[in-house]
């Protein structure tokens, strides 16, 4: 479905992803790990069309999205939920639900959607006419993957869902995650917490200063020792 080749993005005249290759598979779950600063959010930004490569290719279903404006690949199928939430604090949680499936013309499907969402996260069904800046971490985290939903993508990108949740909400979040997934939603994840990552990750690949040095399945990665040394530990 998705498939990265030979991507290089710079910053300046510093190379941040220096030629990585990497595929998503449909129906997939994969996970990109790696310490801060290794590209992981660099890598993201990229496929969604945020920034511009310098070389090489990101193809959604054969096409290439690096000639393509981001919001013209929201509805190719490709949605993110960014690192941070940013959700739109002024607007209610409905609103910001509202806004997620704004090119879409399929009004009936955006309600059965809407609904969807809800069971699927029914904090937000008790807070829909709250303003989305009022809502605890959690549930922004919560708001930002529904948003993505109500885009009805093929593909989700998350980039750090973890970042900042209580030990509790961060397996809430991994496990809305995996039904997203189980729902048929493609998920490449970015993210710090690498045990909980791996456990969910069909494959994943390791970033470190912006080259791949592992890929893998999620189990084989989780008992490299390379991996566990480095990002579980131990």
């Amino acid at each position: 479905m998705l498939k990265v080749e030979n991507l290089v993005v710079k910053y300046g005249m510093i190379e941040a992803i220096k030629g990585i290759s990497f595929e998503v598979n449909d129906g997939e779950i994969v996970t990109l790990i790696g310490s801060n600063g290794a590209g992981k959010t660099t890598t993201m930004q990229t496929i969604s069309g945020l920034l511009k490569p310098s070389q090489g290719s990101v193809l959604l279903d054969g096409v290439d999205l690096t000639k393509i404006a981001p919001h013209k690949i929201v509805p190719m199928g490709l949605a993110q939920v960014p690192e941070g939430r940013r959700v739109f604090a002024q607007q209610t949680v409905e609103e910001n639900l509202e806004l997620g499936a704004y090119h879409r013309k399929d009004k009936d499907e955006v309600k059965k959607d809407m609904e969807n969402v809800y069971e699927l996260f029914p904090r937000l069904l008790e807070r829909k006419s709250q303003l989305a800046g009022t809502l605890s971490g959690g549930e922004q985290q919560m708001l930002a993957m529904a948003r993505a939903l109500m885009a009805k993508p093929k593909i989700m990108l998350m980039d750090e869902p973890s970042m900042g949740l209580s030990p509790l909400l961060v397996k809430e979040i991994f496990r809305i995650i995996e039904n997203i997934n189980r729902q048929g939603t493609t998920v490449l994840l970015v993210e710090q917490n690498a045990k909980m990552a791996l456990a969910i990750a069909d494959r994943a690949y390791v970033l470190e200063t912006g080259k791949i040095i592992l890929e893998g399945t999620g189990a084989e990665l989780a008992a490299s020792e390379q991996v566990r040394k480095a990002y579980l530990g131990g």
